[in-house]
């Protein structure tokens, strides 16, 4: 039995890309699983994939689809999914991962000014700089319009206060996009407002906390008093609702395409080496392979639908929770295959691919509230696409 490897007949590869990443992505990366999420902060990791970024970079691929002058290369979507598909046939990491290139240079890219996106987006095609999302706070997670972090007007400044929680990578990130209240007398989503500023402004403290899986990845944000110019505020004040309206948008595409999701090994290989005589391992193989194989020709078809003019407005959450629940299905599968052997944490009784399934596999359970719970999608889909009532 094969894996799932991206192509499907009747859209072919183009095999100028391929040929490009072929020659382009050192052997010692490929499929290993590497990202690299850029900043001050972050290791490149190894010299290979040093190479491989930069090639990446003065191709302008690591942001394939901005414009050419903020770093991307000007492709539409149909040769970005051509591209993406080449480094997935190679097994070639991404170039560049993480919040900065997939959510929010996408959206100053439609809502900033231009000063904005000549001073943010550049750096960002380059991987200089990291960022991190402030949303959630503690009372206002599902429902994120209850946020209470205040920015009063300072003259040409906002004068942050409050905090956010579950801020992925902020111990690691150089700037944050945040949502702040600048009207507290209005109707809740009508008085907020969308903030960019570095991490390093003076009242800024980070804090970190241990997850499930061992890392640290989720933190806390607290703002004591925090100066903001009104430069980098994006959209209009008290319109903030608007912009995180389509970054989530943004971010829920990019969960759909597997941008943030912990990747398991392959389902046939675990299967051969764990369970190859087990009938009922098979089967949850054949249908998570079929299932996966069956959301890239959807994906695919979106694209083609998007080229005819269509809008798909809906997509990116039905997207969204389908990709998330698929990988959550197949690690899964990984681990009840790998039975006792997937469920070490530490001994020499386990090698280094158990240890990090079991990893992936409790992290995998975030996933299904990163960017929405599949619960909310579902409400989405419900009201938007159904016409369902509340």
């Amino acid at each position: 039995m094969r894996a799932f490897n991206g192509r499907i007949r009747g859209l072919p590869m183009v095999e100028d890309y391929l040929a490009w990443v072929e020659q382009a992505c050192p052997d010692e990366i490929r499929g290993r699983g590497l990202s690299f999420g850029g900043g001050t902060k972050a290791a490149m990791p190894g010299e290979a994939f040093g190479r491989w970024f930069g090639a990446c970079v003065e191709r302008g691929f690591t942001v394939p689809s901005w414009p050419r002058e903020y770093g991307g290369a000007g492709l539409d979507r149909a040769n970005v999914e051509r591209l993406r598909s080449a480094m997935r046939e190679v097994g070639a990491p991404p170039p560049l991962s993480g919040a900065a290139p997939t959510m929010l240079g996408s959206t100053l890219l439609e809502l900033g000014t231009e000063d904005q996106k000549v001073r943010h987006l550049p750096p960002m095609s380059r991987g200089e700089l990291s960022w991190c999302q402030g949303y959630s706070e503690p009372g206002a997670g599902s429902d994120l319009a209850s946020l209470r972090t205040r920015a009063e007007d300072d003259g040409d400044c906002y004068r942050v206060n409050g905090s956010k929680i579950w801020t992925s990578g902020a111990h690691r990130a150089d700037w944050i996009f945040c949502l702040v209240r600048t009207d507290p007398d209005a109707p809740k989503q009508r008085g907020i407002s969308f903030l960019l500023f570095s991490l390093d402004t003076p009242g800024v403290t980070v804090r970190n906390f241990d997850m499930i899986n061992g890392g640290s990845e989720f933190c806390e944000v607290f703002f004591t008093d925090v100066m903001v110019p009104k430069a980098d505020l994006v959209g209009r004040e008290n319109d903030g609702w608007s912009v995180a309206k389509r970054l989530l948008q943004f971010e829920r595409d990019s969960v759909s395409q597997g941008e943030f999701l912990p990747k398991g090994g392959s389902l046939p290989d675990v299967l051969k080496r764990y369970a190859p005589d087990d009938p009922s391992a098979r089967d949850a193989v054949v249908r998570v392979e079929m299932d996966h194989a069956a959301f890239a020709l959807t994906r695919r078809r979106a694209v083609q639908d998007r080229k005819g003019g269509g809008t798909g407005t809906f997509v990116t959450s039905a997207f969204k929770m389908l990709s998330s629940e698929l990988e959550s299905r197949k690690l899964e599968a990984i681990v009840s295959m790998m039975g006792a052997q997937g469920l070490g944490w530490s001994g020499d009784g386990f090698d280094a691919e158990e240890l990090a399934s079991t990893r992936k596999w409790l992290l995998s359970k975030g996933f299904l509230i990163a960017g929405g719970s599949s619960e909310v999608q579902r409400n989405v889909i419900a009201k938007r696409v159904l016409g369902l009532p509340d």
